[in-house]
This record gives structure tokens, sequence and C-alpha cells, in this order.
């Protein structure tokens, strides 16, 4: 198979709330960035590009890159040991103050105006985004009180609860919550033939 041509048999997900989220949800429950074409989906399913946006020349360093952020938020998401904490935020700094890829209106066949980079992004400049993502979370009081982390069974997926009343308490209602459900409904009719 050539590198970047397989297809995950699993959707990938974009249901976290904050795109630095989303990418720490790439790696539940097994690896979803497994090659560059996953990661070229991720990218696109994310909107760290516009639809139609070359990404051909993303290549394995691509997918290194994306997979070691993905670590370093992790860490700083969930917290971790001093040192790995300041390891962690020293990398997410350094990505985030990279060049992001400019935008430009650009006039469509039907007149109106659509956004296209100005160039090919470069992977450092999709990390940028991603990590500057990552910094807004954390150091924004309000959105960090709504980071989330999912009451599913073995769910270590995190997400911002925007939900009214802040009841939100899965990753996702139609995964976890479904898995909830249908567990606390086998427990009942347990009970009830017993």
């Amino acid at each position: 198979m050539a590198l970047g041509s397989a297809t995950p048999a699993y959707e990938l997900r974009f249901d976290a709330g904050r795109v630095c989220l989303d990418l720490l949800a790439t790696s539940h429950p097994d690896e979803r960035l497994d090659g560059v074409g996953a990661l070229c989906a991720w990218i696109r399913g994310a909107g760290l590009v516009p639809g139609g946006t070359a990404l051909e020349h993303a290549d394995g360093s691509w997918l290194a890159g994306f997979r070691e952020l993905r670590g370093h938020v992790g860490v700083l998401v969930r917290g971790g040991g001093t040192a790995s904490y300041g390891r962690a935020l020293g990398r997410v700094n350094e990505v985030a103050g990279g060049a992001t890829p400019a935008p430009v209106a650009v006039r469509g066949e039907d007149g109106g105006l659509t956004r296209e980079l100005a160039g090919p992004p470069s992977c450092a400049g999709l990390l940028a985004v991603v990590a500057r993502d990552a910094v807004e979370l954390l150091t924004d009081p309000v959105a960090w009180a709504a980071v989330r982390e999912c009451e599913g069974d073995n769910c270590p997926l995190v997400y911002l609860d925007t939900s009214r009343g802040r009841r939100r308490r899965w990753c996702s209602s139609e995964v976890c919550g479904n898995r909830e459900r249908v567990a606390r409904h086998r427990r009942r009719a347990a009970l009830a033939r017993a």
C-alpha cells in the first residue's frame, strides 16, 4: 500500500469543541493518524485548510510532527509531572510561534469570494495553528473551566462542554453515551430477572 493511500475504517471525530482537543481524539480508541492520508483527511476535516487545498506535499515528517504535538497538548490538558509539563509547555509555545498559512480571498466562477491559501501550507504552519489553539484554550479561564473528561468507561477523551447548564457527560452521546445507556439497560434487565 502506498504511503498516504490508506483510508481509515472509522470516522474521524470533530466534536470536542476545539481543534487541539480534536487532535487528542485521534489517539483513541486506536491510532487514527495511521498514515499521511489519514492525517490529510484530519487536516481538512478540522478546517485547518480550505476545501480543495492541495496537500500532496505532506509526508511522514508531517505525521511525526502532528503526533508529537498531540502528545504535548495531551500532557498540558490532562496534567503531567512537573518536568514533562514544563517540556510540553515549552514545545507548544515554540510551535505556536511559527508562521501560520495566510488566507486570501479569491473571486470564484460565480463571482462570489472564496477563501484559499496564499501558497501551499507547510507542516510547521499547520502545527502553529493547532498549537495556538491550545495556548488560547489553556490561557482562557472561561474556556478552561469548560474542559471535561468523558465519563464513559475507559474513554480518556476530553472536550469543551458548551452545553446548556454545563451538563454534558460524554465526549459523544452517540458513542460513549449510547454505551452507558445500553449498559444501564442491561443492568436493570439483569436485576429484573434476578
